[in-house]
């Protein structure tokens, strides 16, 4: 798994604006890894309790791999499954960023003429 103590503060921003786009919304305000990382794990608690199709949707949305979930479930008895999946979704996340960010910057090198 991936460092979240390394994550940028524009990449937090990043996240949390992606976040709001499916039904998770949160009504503070986030600066660092640990505050995403808790919020985002209470909320996905909460919908493990209370809204179990709700969250299967979220995490089909935002592309967690039902694989890689469920062996970081089994292997780690002892955390809390949303701490387990909030870490998913911030990886994933960031995955997404940063391939957003290399995609951009190769076509940003196209030549007006060939773009479409």
């Amino acid at each position: 798994m991936m460092n979240l103590n390394l994550i940028k503060e524009d990449f937090i921003r990043e996240i949390v604006d992606e976040l709001k786009k499916v039904p998770i919304e949160f009504r503070v305000h986030i600066e660092t890894h640990i505050d995403l990382q808790k919020l985002l794990a209470e909320h996905l608690n909460y919908l493990i309790t209370n809204n179990f199709s709700l969250l299967i949707s979220v995490l089909y949305r935002l592309d967690i791999s039902e694989k890689k979930l469920k062996t970081l479930l089994n292997n780690s008895v002892n955390t809390p499954a949303g701490e387990i999946i909030a870490h998913m979704i911030i990886e994933r996340q960031l995955q997404k960023i940063a391939a957003r960010r290399s995609f951009s910057s190769k076509t940003g090198n196209i030549p007006e003429d060939e773009k479409w």
